[in-house]
């Protein structure tokens, strides 16, 4: 089963989302985490996504290599990666060229397309508001988006979270 991708605003409800869908699945689910709980209240924010799952459900942390941690996955387990924003973040944060990193977001987009077992991958849609005024705010924004794209091409099905409900979002085809 191709994943569904999962797009929105902070705070939009799309991990609840995620956590719901992938709560259908009658079989193992890994949670792939990219959040590192580097203050107090991003630590409150990783204890709270937690205790939103099921208790059975494993989780991966992931901060940096998201093609090594899948590879490790069982490929009849549901997985559910959240978020993208913060592993782009965190992978320009470590020095990763950019050509490097939407390279390795392409192939896991097209690994996460051949799974057999449901996906469900988060991320932020950044590009809504005010052009940031400065330089990296502004290279942050034009490089997730290219992410979130190449996830959304490989996707099943991707939808625009707003107030944890997910709007389809469809391929418009010319003709």
């Amino acid at each position: 089963m191709p994943f569904t991708f999962l797009i929105g605003g902070a705070r939009s409800g799309k991990s609840s989302l995620a956590v719901r869908l992938a709560s259908g699945f009658h079989g193992g689910v890994v949670v792939v985490a990219t959040a590192e709980a580097r203050d107090e209240e991003m630590a409150e924010r990783i204890r709270a996504h937690r205790a939103r799952r099921p208790a059975g459900w494993a989780t991966v942390e992931a901060p940096l290599h998201l093609l090594t941690a899948f590879e490790r996955i069982d490929v009849e387990a549901c997985v559910i990666l959240d978020c993208v924003t913060l592993w782009v973040s965190n992978v320009l944060e470590a020095g990763t060229p950019e050509d490097e990193l939407d390279r390795e977001a392409r192939a896991l987009a097209a690994s996460l397309a051949r799974r057999d077992a449901p996906a469900f991958v988060v991320s932020n849609e950044v590009g809504l508001g005010v052009v940031p005024t400065n330089a990296l705010a502004r290279r942050y924004r034009d490089i997730l988006g290219r992410v979130n794209g190449a996830f959304a091409a490989e996707a099943y099905r991707s939808f625009l979270v707003v107030a944890g409900r997910g709007l389809p979002l469809e391929d418009v085809m010319p003709g």
